[in-house]
C-alpha cells in the first residue's frame, strides 16, 4: 500500500518514545471521566507511519447500520493479546502505559487495534468503547496518533459541549475513568485536503 503525508516538522528518523512525565496534561471531564493528552510523545512517528501503512495487515469491514449495510470508513487491523505486535516500538509503549497506569487501572493494555484514515473522506462515528467490559466498568484506552493530525471530537453522553484534540505526529491521548460510558468520542470526516493517519489504540482485556 502507498500514501503519501506531510512530515512534521520536529519529527526524526529515529523511532522511540518520550517521558510520559512531567509534560502529561490531564483534563478533567466529569461525570468521572478524564482524559491524559501528550503531544509528540513517540518520536519518528512519520518513519513508523510509513512502516506500519506498508506492513500491517489492512482489511477492510463491512457492518450493519440499521437497514443495510455499508463500508466502514477507514481500514482496520487488530491485535490479540497473543499476537506479535507489528514493531518494537508499539510493545514498548503498550508495556510503558501499562505501568504508568498500573495503579489507575489495575492491569496491563493488552490488545492493539489499528485504525488507518487514508483521507477526509474516512471517519468513525460517535461512539463509546462500551463492547464488553466498558459498558459496565471503568476502564481506559489508549491511542497514539501516527500521520497527519486529525480532529478527535469528545462530547458527553445526551448532549453538551464538544471538545476537540487534533492528533498526530506521535501524540498520545488516554481516556480514563468512565469515558467511554459517560462521554462519546468520534473522527468526523473533513472536507478540508489532509493527509493519511493511523489511530493505535491501546485496550485491557475485554475492551473494545
Amino acid at each position: 500500500m502507498s500514501t503519501v503525508t506531510q512530515s512534521s516538522l520536529f519529527d526524526t528518523d529515529e523511532v522511540g518514545l518520550g517521558s510520559l512525565q512531567p509534560s502529561m496534561q490531564r483534563q478533567v471531564l466529569g461525570r468521572g471521566a478524564w482524559i491524559d493528552v501528550l503531544p509528540g510523545w513517540l518520536r519518528g512517528a512519520d518513519a513508523l507511519f510509513d512502516e506500519l501503512v506498508d506492513h500491517v495487515p489492512w482489511h477492510a469491514e463491512r457492518r450493519q447500520m440499521y437497514e443495510r449495510v455499508v463500508d466502514v470508513p477507514r481500514l482496520l487491523s487488530f491485535y490479540s493479546e497473543d499476537d506479535v505486535l507489528p514493531h518494537p516500538v508499539l510493545t514498548e509503549a503498550r508495556d510503558v502505559l501499562s505501568g504508568h497506569y498500573a495503579a489507575e487501572l489495575g492491569e496491563p493494555f493488552r490488545t492493539a487495534g489499528l485504525c488507518l484514515y487514508r483521507d477526509g473522506k474516512d471517519s468513525v462515528a460517535w461512539h463509546g468503547d462500551t463492547i464488553g467490559r466498558g459498558r459496565a466498568e471503568d476502564t481506559m484506552v489508549a491511542i497514539v496518533s501516527l500521520g497527519a493530525p486529525r480532529s478527535l471530537l469528545l462530547r458527553p453522553r445526551g448532549g453538551g459541549a464538544t471538545i476537540k484534540n487534533n492528533l498526530g505526529h506521535g501524540d498520545l491521548i488516554v481516556m480514563g475513568g468512565s469515558c467511554q460510558r459517560t462521554w462519546e468520542h468520534a473522527i468526523p470526516k473533513t472536507a478540508r485536503a489532509v493527509g493519511p493517519r493511523i489511530s493505535v489504540q491501546f485496550r485491557p482485556r475485554g475492551v473494545r
